[in-house]
């Protein structure tokens, strides 16, 4: 990447954003190194390119011109680095790739780690956060690629399911469950439970399954609300209550036998991992030979404890 090309970045994100501090989130750099760049290309073509007046920042005449070419300019930079890859045959360069947590800390190493021996000249910088933040991060043009858990909203993003995900009940072997393979939804009333804190993609899977079996939270003994799926797994192997987590999540355990794992009897717990790209970007050699990789990769043989 080159620095006008880094500088055009910089610029495109706050025009996007509407927000020098939200730009600076988006591409972890301060807010006084956003302003910089900025200011280096409104010296450039000598005139203001953001209009700052009010309380969001809104793009000139000017920068709304060069806004029109700046997009241009990434998808042409792009395009070209495609082509060179193609016509070398050198797969090279690095992906911008970001996820939400189940997936970001869960699925995605092991595929990454196989995905590196077979294209060892490709670097991955890998972004964790919840789905909002990484839409964020794709419109924003940030990254190439992402990978989030449920819904996501119609925006300028292409959207394509990957695998189903089964949430599961999650007990410890002592508990008096531990030898069934499945429970009914309505038995989890009587039993201790742990929370996902409100806003967690899982919690929302939760709450829309229990309301499709006629229950609320309120009809839940919830004896603990926790902000990570690992502190709930923890306090599940400790005896202090029963919980629901994405089979992903707990799969090491499962495996070592210190939580057990339980379908629900109605019916299974699901929900989708969906790929998001943008829609008018040009897609790097890299992140397409990886886009391709993640499509066809066995994850049920990873499933398999």
């Amino acid at each position: 990447m080159s620095l006008d090309d880094h500088k055009l970045r910089v610029f495109c994100t706050v025009a996007e954003t509407k927000s020098f501090s939200k730009a600076s989130e988006i591409i972890h750099l301060t807010q006084p190194a956003v302003s910089l760049q900025i200011q280096a290309l409104e010296e450039l073509y000598e005139t203001k390119l953001f209009d700052r007046t009010s309380s969001a920042v809104t793009l000139t005449p000017a920068g709304e011109v060069l806004y029109k070419y700046a997009k241009h300019i990434l998808a042409l930079y792009a395009s070209a680095e495609k082509e060179i890859g193609e016509l070398t045959g050198l797969v090279k360069g690095s992906i911008a790739l970001g996820a939400s947590t189940t997936i970001g800390n869960y699925l995605l190493p092991k595929v990454i780690a196989d995905f590196r021996k077979a294209r060892p000249k490709i670097k991955i910088h890998l972004q964790v956060g919840n789905s909002k933040r990484i839409v964020e991060l794709i419109n924003s043009g940030n990254i190439d690629l992402g990978l989030v858990e449920g819904e996501v909203s119609r925006q300028k993003i292409y959207r394509e399911k990957l695998i189903e995900d089964e949430l599961c009940l999650i007990v410890p072997p002592q508990h008096p469950w531990a030898k069934r393979r499945d429970v009914s939804i309505l038995e989890l009333t009587n039993e201790p439970f742990i929370f996902r804190e409100e806003g967690s993609g899982t919690r929302q899977v939760i709450e829309k399954y229990l309301a499709k079996n006629g229950l609320t939270p309120q009809n839940m003994k919830i004896t603990m609300i926790l902000g990570s799926t690992e502190s709930i797994k923890h306090a599940v192997e400790n005896g202090m209550g029963v919980s629901i987590v994405s089979r992903w999540a707990a799969l090491k355990e499962a495996k070592f036998g210190t939580l057990k794992l339980l379908s629900f009897r109605e019916e299974k717990m699901m929900r989708e991992f969906t790929l998001i790209t943008p829609k008018n970007e040009v897609l790097s050699h890299a992140a397409e030979e990886f886009l391709e990789y993640i499509k066809k990769y066995p994850y049920d043989n990873l499933l398999n404890v």
